[in-house]
């Protein structure tokens, strides 16, 4: 079985604040930022709203395009 990595771009309903992550479990992780479970940033400014998603085969591979977006 193939695990799949993700690294996602959310935003707020303004699009004022941009919060990059990566994840193996997109749809649990999205959840979890919509119920403030997802980090204290996200819940503070109510960052949930999905608008960039890349898929990739190696979690490496996830966690460097995350450092990548935030630098």
């Amino acid at each position: 079985m193939t695990n799949n990595y993700y690294c996602y771009i959310l935003t707020n309903k303004n699009r004022t604040v941009l919060y990059v992550g990566y994840t193996e479990n997109i749809r649990q992780r999205i959840e979890q930022h919509e119920k403030g479970k997802g980090s204290v940033f996200t819940k503070k400014y109510n960052v949930f709203d999905l608008i960039h998603l890349e898929k990739f085969e190696l979690k490496k591979e996830a966690k460097s395009r995350e450092r990548q977006l935030k630098n």
